[in-house]
């Protein structure tokens, strides 16, 4: 009997093509944040949809940033964040934060600090208080772990999600 093995791309070595990468992940459904901070030379942030759930005891997440972006160095030196969870209504948000070489905090941006300092972005369907534990590099990325130390939510509200390259709702 004759086996015949398919034959795929020659990228065992590196990996996927970057461009089949981005399909692959289209197609996963994730929740949309924005993830916001301030070291100390105004608040920034970034639209994101790698937040992840790592350990309820201690209570930590995960989430990715890339070392290219403009928010890098500025989240790099931070030991707090916020996660903005994203409402159904907020594309425009998600999409303001996505967007680099423009002011995410200006006019219409509503925002406000919360006591320790932080930025947190007003009408969001909830946040997470983050200190910031450890960042690991991985790639063109790091990913950032942090543990939870307070939260809000607005109940009852529809999460926004990324899909296939556009926004969704449930």
């Amino acid at each position: 009997m004759t086996v015949t093995v398919p034959s795929f791309p020659a990228t065992a070595a590196t990996g996927i093509a970057p461009d089949r990468f981005k399909q692959a992940f289209r197609r996963y459904p994730a929740g949309v944040v924005v993830v916001t901070a301030d070291a100390g030379h105004g608040p920034v942030g970034f639209t994101a949809t790698s937040l992840a759930s790592l350990s309820l005891d201690p209570p930590l997440v995960s989430f990715g940033i890339g070392t290219t972006t403009s928010s890098w160095p500025h989240i790099e030196r931070v030991d707090t964040a916020v996660v903005n969870f994203l409402g159904a209504e907020q594309r425009s948000l998600a999409t303001t934060f996505a967007t680099s070489g423009i002011d995410r905090f200006a006019a219409p941006t509503g925002w406000r600090r919360l006591p320790e300092g932080e930025p947190v972005l007003d009408g969001v369907a909830g946040w997470l208080r983050l200190e910031i534990e450890q960042t690991v590099p991985a790639g063109d990325h790091r990913i950032v772990i942090a543990r939870v130390v307070d939260s809000w939510l607005d109940e009852g509200r529809s999460p926004l999600l990324f899909h296939n390259g556009t926004y969704h709702t449930l």
